[in-house]
């Protein structure tokens, strides 16, 4: 297919998505909203940068056997039945809104069947499926994640306290030391480095993992990882705040340092992918790859 023809599917695209934008303005923009106001959603604001930047890498320099498919219209029009199903609902706002977006993808990749064909589909299918990430997670599902991780937390920092040997007693979140009684608040849950730090493996597990089960096992270890690095948050704030100073108990650490052990936890993914990445079959192409780039 000529360099003109190209472009006109791309402008066909362009046309199909601007007006997707413009049919789905409103849950958009309450999503950007929830996604500044609630931690459990502050990762949307990183889907679509992550997957432009992984549509970029899967198609540079790559000769696109374009085409048409009939099921892209089929996903349009079921984009905008989705879209219209909370007006008759009586879900919660934010479950209609999961609702609304759901549809919004559905209409991005409907658009690129439409206009690409499948073949080109199913080579983006990983930065196109992403999408769905943007999609507000209903309630019920975040109070039991936030449930799941309070209590995880408190379970692993009261380990954490045993092994160095520091008398502590737990009462489900809540834990008490000598000089210290401290409970892990839904705040203190960490939910949003947590599901950055899932996006971020599952982008590793993408780029440099071949076989399935081995991006399986690596997305996975985001689960025991997450409850870790906010154990060893918890820990390390009321060691220095029992033992150096309580300024750290209320201070900046306390408030702005999960990024401290969002990379550590980083680390610890960068590791297992390395040691996932032994004897694993195509990884070795895919690393020559990005070091071209």
């Amino acid at each position: 297919m000529s360099k003109g023809q190209l472009q006109s599917r791309c402008v066909e695209l362009g046309a199909i998505l601007a007006a997707s934008l413009g049919i789905w303005w409103h849950p958009i923009a309450k999503t950007i909203q929830l996604a500044f106001s609630s931690e459990a959603h502050t990762h949307i604001l990183l889907v679509v940068p992550l997957s432009l930047a992984l549509i970029w890498f899967e198609t540079r320099g790559a000769a696109l056997n374009l085409g048409r498919s009939a099921s892209g219209g089929i996903l349009l029009a079921a984009a905008l039945l989705v879209d219209i199903l909370p007006q008759w609902s009586d879900l919660s706002a934010t479950n209609n809104l999961s609702l609304s977006m759901l549809g919004l993808v559905m209409s991005c990749l409907g658009a690129v069947l439409v206009c690409f064909g499948a073949k080109v589909f199913f080579r983006l299918l990983f930065p196109l499926g992403f999408l769905t990430l943007m999609v507000p997670i209903p309630a019920g599902l975040v109070t039991r994640v936030i449930v799941f991780l309070r209590q995880g937390s408190a379970w692993m920092t009261a380990l954490l306290f045993q092994i160095v040997h520091v008398p502590v007693t737990r009462d489900g979140v809540r834990l008490s030391i000598p000089g210290l009684d401290l409970e892990i608040a839904q705040e203190c849950s960490s939910i949003r480095s947590s599901m950055v730090l899932l996006l971020i493996t599952l982008v590793l597990a993408h780029l440099f993992l071949h076989a399935w089960w081995r991006k399986i096992l690596l997305v996975l270890a985001v689960i025991p990882l997450s409850v870790l690095k906010n154990a060893i948050r918890i820990f390390t704030i009321a060691e220095l705040g029992t033992r150096v100073d309580p300024g750290f108990l209320d201070g900046r650490l306390h408030h702005n340092g999960g990024v401290v052990f969002l990379c550590l936890a980083l680390l610890l993914v960068i590791s297992t992918l390395w040691f996932l990445r032994r004897g694993d079959s195509g990884a070795v192409q895919n690393r020559s790859l990005i070091a071209e780039s």
